[in-house]
């Protein structure tokens, strides 16, 4: 779906927006990154993951595509550096050790199921990002999830839990949606 250099601009985006968050000064030029690439103007759903020392260190993103794809990466990538509410801001200081991955969310489908075991057989771990929806609670995971998680009744009691439902909250048939994500890695940060 994007080339290696397509891939290798948004990680780069990315990471320039969470320079300008934390150091507070401009580096990206959106207009001439438009005029040389448009398709950064298309709409696009981002989530920004950036981690230290291979620990989660922020995790911001949008499930619905509703603003450019060049706006969603640079706001995510700035509000995971400054605004995840489980972490202080990143501090210039740590720069260096930063691994910024940035996912490129497909737009979620519905995912009809009679019960827990047609859901089962349904879900494609690995691949599968999963919305859970029940009486005004939601939450997401992206597909890296399984890569932390034993099985598909791991992966939807921690899902549960975090909307703030009971661990085995599928009992209840939630609403389930289903994405995938193209991951655009780096392993070293760039400077």
């Amino acid at each position: 779906m994007f080339s290696k250099e397509q891939k290798n601009i948004i990680l780069q985006i990315a990471k320039d927006a969470i320079k300008e968050a934390i150091l507070n000064k401009k580096i990206i030029n959106k207009d001439k990154l438009i005029a040389s690439h448009p398709w950064l103007k298309e709409k696009g759903a981002v989530f920004v993951t950036i981690n230290e020392f291979n620990a989660l260190r922020g995790c911001i993103g949008s499930i619905i595509a509703h603003r450019s794809l060049i706006d969603d990466i640079i706001e995510n990538a700035k509000a995971a550096a400054l605004n995840d509410p489980r972490f202080k801001p990143i501090s210039k200081e740590e720069l260096d050790n930063l691994e910024v991955e940035v996912s490129i969310l497909t737009p979620p489908k519905l995912l009809p199921y009679k019960d827990i075991d047609d859901l089962r057989a349904k879900i494609r771990p690995g691949i599968d990002g999963v919305i859970l929806s029940l009486n005004g609670h939601q939450a997401t995971y992206l597909p890296s999830v399984w890569e932390q998680v034993r099985n598909f009744d791991e992966f939807f009691s921690s899902l549960c839990v975090k909307a703030g439902l009971h661990p085995r909250c599928l009992e209840q048939h939630p609403t389930i949606y289903t994405y995938e994500a193209i991951k655009v890695k780096d392993e070293k940060w760039v400077q």
